[in-house]
């Protein structure tokens, strides 16, 4: 039988893993998996037992909130093997929950994993640190991780607004140098995203054309510092319908860059404190991590080139929706 580790954090979002708990491992163990359930007990605990035990097992799956991804990721990574990894959101705000579109409810969300396809999603390195979808400085950048649990546990996204709303008055830019592909940026920014994702802190679509979890390629947004209220208010509008002028926004891709300050500044990853670096270096590792989610237009592509390359070594595509076709080999066939 195989085998599957569970991993989750009771205290994420509003604690709704412990009234679905029995009903996740039940669909786990009919999808044919012998259920290890671990409750998180600290902060890195996540990571802790995923990078010991994580190749003992066929599949790991982890549910909670972003960090708690944040720690699954960090951890397979560290993994000699690709193991598949499933994930059931039950944070506040779930920013990869919704850029991939997971089911909200946890049950449905544990049975498109049992039921869904591979992914092989990209992951950012930064300074050599690991983190999944953002890394970020400047303004509102550590709303996540000031945030009290007890606040997000009860009002949700809307502690996030609460907290970003008393720094407002605080924002100050920030002298940096960018290096990207032979590209040189200077100048004072108000905030940094470099992101593989279309939410963030549960803003969707602040930063949604063209992104792709598979391509190697982070999204890179800087807001220029505002000279004045007015200003800053007319960029805040602008970040909220997707409207990114050239006037106030900087935007690329890219699959590594550089960044330099001209002090030391305060980093956030996926959320969470990065530290503070005068210099940091980014880079985008391709497809690095195999999740486990329903198939839809994000995964269509890639499972697309695994039924071709079964069709290759087999001679039958599977379609992806019960239907297989035969192909023949003509290659002696006379024209």
């Amino acid at each position: 039988m195989k085998k599957l580790l569970f991993v989750f954090n009771p205290c994420a979002g509003k604690g709704l893993i412990k009234n679905n708990l029995c009903d996740v491992v039940d669909i786990f163990t009919k999808g044919g998996y012998e259920v290890t359930a671990y409750p998180t007990q600290a902060a890195g605990d996540g990571y802790n037992k995923i990078a010991q035990d994580g190749m003992s097992y066929d599949m790991v799956c982890a549910c909670g909130g972003d960090g708690t991804l944040s720690e699954a990721i960090k951890a397979m990574m560290e993994l000699p093997e690709k193991v598949p990894l499933g994930y059931i959101p039950a944070g506040s705000t779930n920013d990869v929950a919704r850029s991939l579109d997971l089911p909200k409810k946890m049950k449905e969300c544990a049975k498109a994993i049992m039921d869904g396809v591979f992914f092989d999603y990209d992951v950012g390195k930064f300074n050599g640190e690991y983190f999944v979808y953002v890394a970020g400085f400047g303004a509102f950048t550590d709303v996540s991780y000031a945030t009290p649990q007890n606040l997000k546990n009860i009002f949700g996204h809307a502690a996030y607004v609460a907290e970003a709303l008393k720094t407002i008055t605080k924002i100050r830019g920030q002298e940096i140098t960018v290096e990207h592909d032979g590209e040189v940026i200077k100048g004072s920014f108000i905030l940094g995203l470099i992101s593989n994702s279309i939410s963030i802190a549960g803003m969707k679509k602040l930063i949604a054309d063209g992104v792709c979890f598979d391509d190697g390629l982070f999204e890179v947004c800087l807001v220029k510092t505002p000279t004045n209220v007015l200003e800053l208010n007319n960029m805040l509008t602008e970040a909220a319908t997707n409207k990114l002028s050239c006037k106030s926004f900087v935007t690329f891709k890219t699959s590594k860059l550089k960044i330099t300050g001209a002090d030391e500044i305060p980093w956030t990853l996926d959320g969470e404190s990065g530290g503070k670096h005068r210099s940091v270096e980014i880079e985008n590792i391709k497809q690095a991590v195999r999740l486990k989610i329903k198939f839809s237009e994000i995964t269509a592509e890639q499972e697309f080139l695994r039924s071709s390359a079964v069709a290759n070594a087999n001679g039958i595509l599977d379609t992806g929706d019960g239907h297989r076709v035969v192909i023949e080999d003509q290659s002696d066939i006379e024209i």
